[in-house]
């Protein structure tokens, strides 16, 4: 590369450490800009350039103080790329293109994958199917709500990420009971109808508005559920030409289409109703989805999600962007709260178990498989097996203020 690109990395968290990787092995210069708790945290630093700590109260930043540092910075560097590992980073990132004027997603797109209200309100705009919701701002319009929406229902933050802070309300009283609790906070909640059924995610890459690859899973038990009950988390994907595999993806891209993401990645998220049958959209983000799912698309499929989106991110509009063979198997990721600290998945040991989750107080594993046949029997056993052998729960709290 005659004149390499310098990327800005953000990441709150620990993440996205193949597509660092992928940046430096692509002659780009990288700089990560990271929590200063994190400060000794396993980063992949021979693909890193230079890290800059920022002080965080729980991963929470002072976003003045960061726009300061990296202006001052930018008096030095040459920024050509500013990039959120992480879906709490999204917004950062986008005040920062704003702030240096970089290409990218700005402040109003980046609403639209991360402010679950704006993306819903979008999505309905041009007629995409989803849940009854309203924003919690004006009490009339609420009010309208309750008398044509049947209960029970859901009040979620707009700006959390995956289960935290969802709420299931009954009924009106407890709704408002809940207000009180949120105080000058229920701004930034939304309500929705609650829809039963099975939740389904698809995870895709985007170069040139063009969806260039995707993968559809499906839950085993609904996020929300494993978050808030205390659950084994399971996911299994779908092969292409599976029936629902087939709309999901339809689906997928006229949500990408309304919600403007030129280039990237993202994790979108369905559930198919259970009283009728029906689709319904219920959040993107323009990341990689968590718990380790992309490790179960790089199962199925041979695709590194890290990696393909750095090279997207390398070529914007520029240049062709060529996808590698897609492998495609069946593959499911199950994990788990454990009792141990150092759970020993020493005995699963089929020849399907392709990849074991390391993390304390963590059991997960991933199979993968040609036959669909056998990786539903295994992902039955294993289930079971994990229940008996690891399982412990801490259920969510019920909103991120308790």
């Amino acid at each position: 590369m005659n004149n390499p690109l310098t990327f800005l990395c953000i990441a709150s968290y620990k993440k996205g450490d193949d597509f660092l990787i992928r940046c430096k092995k692509e002659g780009c210069r990288v700089i990560l800009l990271t929590s200063k708790s994190l400060e000794d945290a396993d980063w992949p630093r021979e693909s890193i350039d230079e890290i800059f700590y920022i002080p965080d109260n729980q991963k929470q930043w002072n976003m003045k103080d960061v726009i300061y540092g990296v202006s001052f910075l930018a008096r030095k560097e040459k920024i050509d790329r500013i990039v959120a590992l992480d879906d709490f980073d999204v917004e950062k990132a986008a005040a920062l293109r704003e702030h240096l004027r970089l290409g990218g997603m700005g402040d109003t797109t980046a609403r639209y994958f991360r402010d679950k209200l704006a993306m819903r309100s979008r999505a309905q705009e041009v007629g995409l199917r989803v849940p009854p919701f309203a924003g919690i701002l004006n009490y009339d319009t609420i009010n309208e709500y309750f008398d044509s929406v049947e209960p029970p229902y859901i009040v979620k933050p707009r700006m959390q990420a995956g289960a935290i802070g969802v709420r299931k309300i009954l009924n009106p009283d407890e709704f408002w009971k809940l207000l009180v609790e949120l105080g000058d906070e229920q701004s930034f909640y939304l309500i929705e109808k609650f829809v039963e059924g099975n939740v389904y995610h698809v995870d895709s890459i985007i170069h040139n508005k063009n969806i260039m690859f995707d993968c559809v899973s499906k839950y085993g038990l609904p996020p929300m559920e494993v978050a808030h009950k205390g659950r084994v988390f399971s996911s299994r994907t779908l092969h292409p030409d599976e029936d629902e595999a087939k709309d999901l993806s339809k689906f997928n891209k006229k949500v990408i289409e309304a919600l403007g993401l030129k280039h990237g990645v993202s994790h979108t998220e369905f559930i198919k109703a259970k009283n009728n049958g029906e689709y319904y959209f219920l959040e993107t983000s323009a990341r990689v989805g968590g718990a380790n799912l992309s490790e179960l698309v790089k199962a199925a499929t041979g695709i590194n999600l890290w990696s393909e989106w750095a090279k997207i991110e390398i070529l914007k509009s520029e240049g062709e962007y060529k996808l590698p063979e897609v492998n495609r198997k069946y593959a499911a990721i199950l994990t788990s709260l454990s009792k141990q600290e150092w759970p020993d998945l020493s005995n699963y040991n089929d020849k399907e178990v392709v990849w074991k989750l390391k993390k304390k107080y963590h059991a997960g594993l991933i199979i993968a498989s040609p036959a669909k046949k056998r990786i539903n029997e295994l992902l039955e056993k294993y289930t079971k097996r994990f229940y008996d052998d690891f399982f412990t729960s801490q259920p969510m709290k019920d909103t991120p203020f308790d």
